[in-house]
């Protein structure tokens, strides 16, 4: 049997991977909102779920805060990209802040869904992780139309007012897979249930699953990068090995990576949750490489050229500085 040798060890890393087009729009408002207003800038939560993220604008003079009131009044608070729900935006004028709301569009969308089928009067079936921040900001919108349901396990307990006007919203950052037969299930209780206008799972977090799946039909380990509070990223590890990984592991960068993982590997994937800068992805590959993992292959599954313009508050005022 001859030994492994670095021309048999190659990876294979997912595009696209990191960040979407929310966490990129959510980290520059901290930025820039830190830049025309000076330290410190307050945000409600973790702007995004990234340690290093967070970390790395605290080092620059924001302060993230759990709720509201802790925010001095008067001060500028940035909202999260997981949105929020209104009585956050009451509370804040109540304590006069200045508040800069980098909710992702795509979360803001599922917002005006639960409004408008609430104001039509319909019970609403929310997909979705309890506890997660951006399931209690959506269902803060329309608290007494809407009941969560966690999972496959949820279903059977779900009780409706009219089984004939019933819709289901979901979570953005799910997976496809396991949200589409949580969808059945739930339609052999209710047959007529309504689908959302449009897919809820945002674009990115499904062009993430897609592309991880490539990989791992090839990989024997994948390595996603992302933080335990990461919602896409940890699905980002279910999708690995249910699409044929032998064993995929979430680390928070380079670090985190244990030898014993790569002995008899001879292919690792590697991808990040959307939360993800990139120079953790090449951290991890220079670890990679340190273990004669140096043959490195990009798989693009999907393009992806999706941008969001920032908030609207912000880039009102930053006009305003240039004029």
């Amino acid at each position: 049997m001859t030994s492994e040798t670095s021309e048999t060890r190659r990876v294979l890393v997912a595009k696209p991977r990191g960040y979407c087009a929310g966490v990129d729009r959510a980290v520059q408002t901290v930025e820039k909102a830190l830049e025309l207003y000076g330290a410190p800038i307050y945000v409600r939560k973790q702007i995004v779920h990234n340690t290093h993220v967070v970390q790395t604008l605290e080092k620059r003079g924001a302060i993230f805060v759990d709720e509201t009131e802790e925010v001095p009044e008067g001060a500028i608070v940035v909202f999260s990209a997981h949105g929020v729900a209104p009585a956050v935006h009451e509370q804040a004028a109540r304590l006069s802040l200045k508040t800069i709301d980098a909710t992702c569009p795509l979360v803001t969308k599922v917002h005006n869904e639960a409004k408008r089928f609430a104001a039509n009067d319909y019970d609403i079936l929310l997909i979705g992780h309890e506890g997660h921040e951006e399931v209690e900001g959506t269902a803060g919108e329309a608290p007494t139309h809407i009941q969560l349901v966690d999972g496959l396990g949820g279903v059977s307990g779900v009780q409706v007012r009219d089984p004939e006007r019933v819709v289901w919203l979901s979570q953005t950052t799910l997976s496809v897979d396991e949200t589409t037969e949580t969808v059945s299930r739930l339609r052999e209780r209710f047959p007529n249930l309504i689908d959302p206008p449009s897919d809820d799972i945002c674009y990115a977090t499904q062009n993430r699953q897609t592309a991880v799946k490539e990989i791992a039909r090839e990989a024997q380990l994948v390595i996603v990068v992302g933080s335990t509070n990461s919602s896409n990223s940890k699905r980002l590890v279910e999708v690995a090995k249910d699409a044929g990984a032998d064993a995929s592991y979430l680390v928070d960068d380079a670090s985190f990576v244990r030898d014993e993982w790569l002995d008899g590997v001879t292919t690792v994937g590697v991808t990040s949750g959307a939360s993800v800068p990139e120079e953790l992805v090449e951290g991890v590959l220079a670890r990679l490489a340190s273990r004669g993992f140096a043959d490195v292959h990009e798989v693009e599954s999907v393009p992806e050229s999706v941008r969001f313009a920032l908030p609207h508050e912000l880039r009102r005022d930053l006009r305003a500085t240039t004029s």
